[in-house]
């Protein structure tokens, strides 16, 4: 099911998580572009459509026009200065997002030779909780798991039982 150089073991979890909670007779808004993991859920049965790739800071029409049953984000709110103005925006009730965790002994991700591709927030759980329950959203399920790799090295022994993902299911309680 994981071909490649895919991250198997967050895919997994993801998947499972997502199936957990959400029904293949869902439509689902994934937030970004389509990636390896739109594949994973379309080949399991998920109906998906995701944005087309525009500045989710700056314009928000494809969010504000679209009537998904779900939204889904995954590692994409790191992404954004303000995570806070498209949490507000969603229309759907439910909401599946994960995030990387920041970690004490790295530094926040950031690309040298992409400049899009870069961590402006990287959270601590409680921060992405109280993210949230500000925007309207009340967290009815939670999951954490590590990232190890297969280097040698102290950040790598860290990452064996640091926990780096946070996956949350939340439903919409208000939007004031």
């Amino acid at each position: 099911m994981y071909e490649g150089k895919f991250p198997h073991k967050r895919y997994k979890l993801t998947l499972q998580f997502l199936q957990k909670h959400i029904s293949t007779s869902e439509s689902i808004l994934d937030l970004g572009i389509e990636n390896p993991f739109t594949e994973v859920m379309t080949k399991n049965g998920f109906t998906v459509k995701n944005t087309s790739g525009i500045d989710l800071d700056e314009n928000l029409s494809e969010v504000k026009n679209n009537h998904a049953d779900v939204v889904t984000a995954f590692e994409i709110f790191e992404h954004l200065l303000s995570p806070y103005t498209i949490l507000k925006t969603i229309k759907s009730k439910k909401l599946v997002a994960s995030v990387p965790l920041k970690l004490w002994f790295a530094s926040a991700y950031r690309s040298k030779t992409d400049m899009r591709d870069r961590h402006f927030h990287e959270f601590e759980d409680w921060q992405f909780d109280w993210l949230l329950e500000k925007t309207g959203w009340k967290i009815i399920d939670r999951q954490k798991w590590t990232n190890p790799t297969k280097k040698i090295g102290i950040r790598p022994i860290l990452r064996l039982f640091t926990k780096r993902y946070y996956i949350v299911y939340a439903e919409r309680i208000s939007n004031t």
